[in-house]
């Protein structure tokens, strides 16, 4: 019950930030600047090495917001997931799903999320520290990547464990339900069974290291 409360708390706020974040920025310069963000994300990460942007791919993005990195795919048909659909579309005019008509958008958390199929590449930027259930949702994205398919994960890991325990008691990051070290998300990555192909530090900050995992679900033998 606490992590619901906490939770919806995050979700709460999350939507504010949004809200006061984009509320001064135009529509099309703030979209301009972002897709140039994402472009330079996957060039930072060595995008071409794992050719994200085949034409084939089946290609899913996790806690998309309003501006994820959907926006670079203009002509690849892929789905965008996040719980604040419906809000982002109502309270957000930097997003409407009438700009990307190939994106299939669903409401849901990424442990509520159903698919029929398994997806070559998922992208969870910037959201692993918003879920519920975190090792429930790790294994989410573990369940739903394709065999020999890539998962690359961004999260804001703490650098202190004495900070760590005392945001953990006390929210003073509220729209981050969970408050981990790099090393305690990685034992969970490789707990799931993901092998870490690449490992990136973005960003170093005063109480978080901002990192980028990219992760490959193995291939099974045969028989």
């Amino acid at each position: 019950m606490l992590k619901k409360i906490r939770w919806n708390i995050a979700q709460f706020f999350e939507l504010i930030w949004w809200q006061q974040y984009l509320r001064k920025r135009s529509v099309d310069e703030y979209l301009t600047w972002k897709k140039k963000y994402w472009t330079d994300f996957l060039t930072t990460i060595e995008w071409p090495a794992f050719d994200f942007f085949k034409p084939h791919l089946r290609v899913l993005d996790l806690g998309c917001g309003p501006a994820g990195i959907f926006i670079n795919y203009a002509n690849h048909p892929i789905t965008a997931v996040d719980p604040l659909i419906a809000q982002y579309e109502q309270k957000i005019a930097h997003f409407s799903k009438q700009r990307y008509p190939h994106i299939c958008f669903v409401e849901s958390t990424i442990e509520d999320f159903q698919s029929p199929e398994k997806y070559d590449l998922i992208f969870c930027i910037n959201c692993v520290n918003h879920v519920m259930e975190l090792e429930k949702a790790i294994q989410k994205l573990y369940d739903i990547t394709e065999e020999g398919g890539y998962c690359v994960v961004s999260i804001d890991s703490h650098k202190y464990r004495f900070l760590k325990t005392i945001f953990s008691m006390i929210p003073g990051d509220i729209l981050h339900p969970h408050q981990h070290t790099k090393n305690e998300y990685t034992q969970l990555i490789r707990k799931n069974k993901f092998n870490i192909s690449k490992e990136i530090c973005l960003k170093s900050e005063l109480i978080f290291d901002y990192y980028v995992f990219v992760l490959q679900k193995s291939i099974s033998s045969p028989g």
